[in-house]
């Protein structure tokens, strides 16, 4: 029952228009909320994202009443608590505020002002004539399943996923190696049974879409009337001698594939690791095993992630892992992987094509992934990308594919961010499969109304430090400012086509990425040339409308 609890300190809600403050609450132990001022009304919110508990104080607060965490981008409408943004999923809590006796109250329960958050309204009994089908169990599924429900759509849902689990956090598979399922799994069966949400463990093997019907490999049919494909990506192999015939080589994608590095390390330490792949996925796990482990990195780019961030930046990533004890070899190329000699049918080594040979007690493989598309490859109602990929408009919608909608690693859509023009682009990001999800399920539940979803690209990564980026390179990018502190892990980089920063990372420079994810979905973005003028982009006002 909501009753009034006293905040700590405040004798009047006086708060600047923008401003955020952190307060505690009197009668309840470690519990706090977030005052924050939109206009000329004051708001009371949870204080941490609930996604992984950044704190919002931290955050940037827009004059639209958009409130986005500094870490992973996950945005909130102060108004009402609710998700606007990826990769949270729980709304925050929202508490009326009461002004009385020279002291300032929050009204609502103790639990959910300690919780600071509170679950979404999912809850329904499934009813009309559509069919929802969604194929696919990761972030772009997930993001669909909880916004269709939340914007109060009744009909019918199928999830289907050829994974033996439900939807999961697979960013903590690489990160951190986690594998138990009950601590990566998003939300539980009785979650999706409340949501009427039928979830299917089984495999797609085709779709009539003149039919409006999807059939499985254990032969079963499911019709729709509304289909959101949502398979991710497939992890490439190297087809290179040994790499198929010899175990302990592992792909990263599963749960089961985690299983399998885990088991294969043993409860000892000293593992002589090596990982294919300076990509994103390679010096995850590599930064994660190189703690207890002997960890080889090899790499086509002359420093780590060259292609997307750049060698100046590369070689801070390099740097970082170095000092952990991983090894590198760049500018390198994988000959053939060998047998160990005391277990032939079992990797021993990994050999470059210039004669180095690298000890390996297991190899993990990181060289990208390839749209999980192989279903629809030989349909002759679907065009694929060469990527093989599926083309969509800007609301995700497949052309010439009545009702059909792709998102995620499998959707080329048309990008509007700083430097896209629209050019179609194919992006493998949580927060974007999980932002088309959600932009999708606007377009369902209200098909007359609903515009486009507009979002920047986020994502984050674990190299040491927590690596933030926002927005995208379709064009390429010709110029880089770096600012900070780049010899110590601490920088901001800004990425630009011409004077037009198109992207930016940052390391321990939080909230700059937020800002600017935030700066360029407003078209307020500074130049470059600013930029390398000293500008702090912390500095720099947020507009309240949005341009993109």
């Amino acid at each position: 029952m909501a009753e009034k609890y006293k905040i700590k300190g405040l004798t009047k809600c006086n708060l600047k228009t923008g401003e955020k403050l952190e307060v505690e609450i009197d009668g309840i132990e470690d519990a706090k909320v977030l005052l924050v001022k939109v206009g000329n009304k004051t708001h009371a919110v949870g204080p941490k994202c609930t996604h992984y508990g950044a704190p919002l104080k931290n955050g940037v607060l827009t004059p639209d009443g958009r409130l986005t965490c500094p870490w992973h981008g996950a945005c909130f409408n102060v108004t009402s608590g609710d998700v606007e943004d990826a990769p949270a999923l729980d709304p925050l809590a929202k508490f009326e505020i009461v002004e009385k006796d020279g002291a300032v109250y929050i009204q609502g329960d103790q639990n959910t002002i300690k919780a600071g958050r509170r679950s979404p309204n999912i809850q329904c009994s499934a009813k009309g004539q559509e069919k929802i089908v969604i194929v696919g169990g990761g972030s772009g599924a997930m993001g669909a399943v909880q916004a269709l429900r939340e914007q109060g759509n009744t009909f019918p849902i199928t999830l289907i996923s050829k994974e033996p689990y439900l939807p999961i956090d697979r960013t903590k598979l690489s990160k951190a190696l986690l594998a138990d399922a009950t601590k990566l799994q998003w939300r539980s069966q009785e979650w999706f049974d409340s949501a009427s949400v039928q979830t299917v463990q089984d495999e797609v093997s085709d779709v009539d879409f003149s039919k409006k019907n999807v059939s499985t490999k254990s032969g079963k049919s499911y019709p729709y009337t509304k289909l959101i494909l949502a398979t991710g990506g497939t992890p490439r192999a190297l087809p290179l001698p040994g790499f198929k015939d010899l175990s302990n080589i592992f792909l990263l994608r599963t749960i089961p594939d985690v299983q399998a590095i885990l088991s294969a390390i043993g409860e000892g330490k000293g593992k002589n690791i090596v990982v294919v792949g300076s990509s994103f996925i390679g010096m995850e796990v590599s930064n994660a095993l190189s703690s207890n482990h002997n960890v080889s990195i090899i790499g086509m780019e002359s420093t780590p992630l060259e292609r997307v961030m750049g060698a100046e930046v590369g070689k801070i990533f390099q740097s970082t892992l170095s000092k952990s004890g991983v090894k590198f070899y760049m500018s390198a190329s994988v000959d053939s992987a060998k047998p160990s000699s005391s277990s032939p049918s079992q990797v021993g080594s990994v050999n470059l094509k210039d004669g180095t040979s690298l000890p390996a007690d297991l190899v993990i493989l990181g060289v990208g992934v390839s749209p999980a598309t192989a279903f629809l490859k030989s349909n002759p109602a679907v065009s694929l990308e060469k990527d093989g990929s599926l083309r969509t408009d800007e609301s995700f919608r497949v052309p010439n594919l009545p009702d059909v909608y792709a998102i995620g690693d499998i959707a080329t859509y048309p990008y509007h961010g700083p430097g896209g023009s629209g050019t179609p682009t194919r992006i493998e990001h949580w927060n974007v499969a999980q932002n088309a999800g959600r932009s999708v399920a606007r377009s369902i539940a209200s098909p007359s109304s609903a515009a486009p979803k507009p979002f920047i690209p986020v994502f984050w990564s674990a190299l040491g430090s927590q690596l933030r980026y926002c927005g995208n390179t379709p064009n390429g990018w010709d110029d880089l400012v770096l600012q900070g502190k780049p010899d110590e892990g601490k920088f901001a980089a800004f990425y630009a086509k011409g004077d037009t920063v198109v992207a930016v990372a940052s390391m321990q420079m939080d909230p700059v990425m937020t800002q600017s994810a935030e700066l360029m979905r407003r078209g307020n973005m500074p130049g470059l040339s600013e930029l390398r003028g000293g500008l702090d982009v912390l500095s720099v006002g947020v507009p309240a409308e949005v341009k993109i």
